[in-house]
């Protein structure tokens, strides 16, 4: 699935480099667990935790639809909204105040890609049974 392979790189390294930012924070306010009524922690903390949510799903319905012969163009339009998505919302929510009309265009992206994603993995495996 090389593909599905090419946007699920750099969205690890945002996965990482999300996962950081909460261990840096955690550690500058000495916070071992939960968010320590630090607002900034919870912050980065659901930034984090959103991407750890959707990125799943999202990246299993684009693999699914190239494993059974989803369009080259298509999957790169999937995940081009999958990575676009992804880094709006992250970079939206992790802004204080937070940036609401970036926000709401990284999730209806994210919501995009995993809705195409699905249909057009779908209509492929519905194509090759019949």
């Amino acid at each position: 699935m090389p593909i599905t392979t090419l946007y699920a790189v750099p969205l690890a390294a945002l996965y990482i480099y999300l996962s950081f930012r909460v261990i840096a924070h955690r550690r500058a306010a000495q916070v071992e667990i939960g968010d320590g009524a630090d607002r900034e922690l919870l912050r980065r903390m659901r930034v984090h935790a959103n991407c750890a949510e959707y990125l799943p799903v999202a990246l299993v319905m684009m693999g699914l639809a190239e494993s059974v012969g989803a369009p080259a163009l298509v999957l790169h339009g999937i995940g081009a909204a999958l990575l676009t998505g992804r880094l709006l919302h992250a970079y939206a929510l992790s802004q204080t105040p937070h940036i609401l009309p970036l926000r709401v265009l990284g999730m209806v992206l994210t919501f995009t890609a995993i809705g195409i994603g699905a249909a057009t993995g779908l209509l492929y495996a519905v194509q090759q049974l019949a």
